[in-house]
């Protein structure tokens, strides 16, 4: 958490620069064209990259088994796929980062490693309806 704040601050302003760097040496109608091309090429990505990772863990369910990695590449398809949909460049090389499969691999090691950190610590809430 002590990261958080200082990215919710860098990254903003690093984006804004970037976008008014490129609008100033490309134009302002290409940087435009590049930041709706990513968002929708980001939202196409994400969705068939979501429904396949789906079909991956109805798939392991049916067997009996826990779709651990279905999960951990749901989860980096859902981040990925919401950089990508937010303006900007470094957002979107991160988001393009967590939509591949192949660069996904880095990625879903630490991220198993903190979900397991997280639900051991109990630093969650259980809802259960009746």
């Amino acid at each position: 958490m002590r990261i958080l704040f200082p990215l919710l601050i860098i990254v903003p302003a690093l984006e804004i620069f970037l976008l008014l760097y490129a609008g100033k040496t490309i134009g302002a109608f290409p940087t435009f064209l590049i930041v709706m091309g990513t968002g929708l090429l980001g939202a196409f990505l994400a969705k068939k990259q979501g429904l396949s990772t789906l079909t991956k863990a109805r798939e392991q369910l049916s067997y009996g088994e826990l779709p651990g990695q279905a999960i951990l590449d749901g989860i980096c398809i859902l981040v990925g796929g919401t950089l990508l949909l937010t303006p900007g460049f470094v957002t979107d090389a991160f988001g393009f980062f967590l939509l591949f499969p192949y660069t996904r691999k880095f990625v879903k090691p630490s991220l198993a490693k903190w979900l397991e950190r997280f639900f051991q610590k109990r630093n969650h809430i259980t809802i259960i309806r009746r």
